[in-house]
């Protein structure tokens, strides 16, 4: 691979990481399986990064790659990471501190997100990332009047979750 594309990819995924994070924190428990299903993605997404075409923004095609590594690996019962051999190039993404410490409520809230299925789980996260729902849609392959009506019956599984 090219110099330059590695160092376009390295660019697009630090301004794009937070994305990876908040997707790891849905659907991992614990810092080191963060970390691991963190690696994972990252790793798809530069196998998946030749063939990014640029139809869609950049971080609409994080979401998809990051949102479908996340549901097909946490679904095994097996939790087993194929490892990619290392390679010595310097172009490492920095590691950013994340604070895995968060208020009590964006606790609460994710363990009730938590509950939640798969599919569930990847609409409530982008329509809190104020993704519009034909963004919602084209990522999760659904229509733009289905995620609104997915996202309606969320919100009142959600309630009755939050306030049983």
């Amino acid at each position: 691979m090219s110099e330059n594309l590695e160092q376009s990819f390295v660019a697009q995924l630090q301004a794009n990481q937070n994305i990876i994070h908040k997707i790891c924190r849905l659907y991992t428990a614990g810092e080191d399986a963060h970390k691991d299903l963190f690696q994972e993605i990252t790793i798809q997404l530069w196998k998946a990064y030749p063939k990014f075409r640029g139809d869609s923004k950049f971080s609409t095609w994080t979401y998809r790659v990051a949102l479908n590594t996340a549901i097909t690996l946490y679904r095994k019962t097996k939790r087993t990471v194929s490892t990619v051999e290392y390679e010595s190039h310097q172009h490492f993404v920095k590691d950013v501190d994340y604070n895995y410490e968060e208020e009590e409520q964006i606790k609460l809230m994710y363990k009730a997100v938590y509950q939640l299925n798969d599919i569930e789980k990847a609409l409530v996260y982008m329509y809190l990332e104020d993704k519009d729902y034909q963004e919602i849609a084209e990522t999760l392959g659904i229509s733009e009047v289905n995620a609104r009506v997915k996202m309606n019956r969320i919100k009142g599984k959600l309630k009755k979750i939050l306030n049983p």
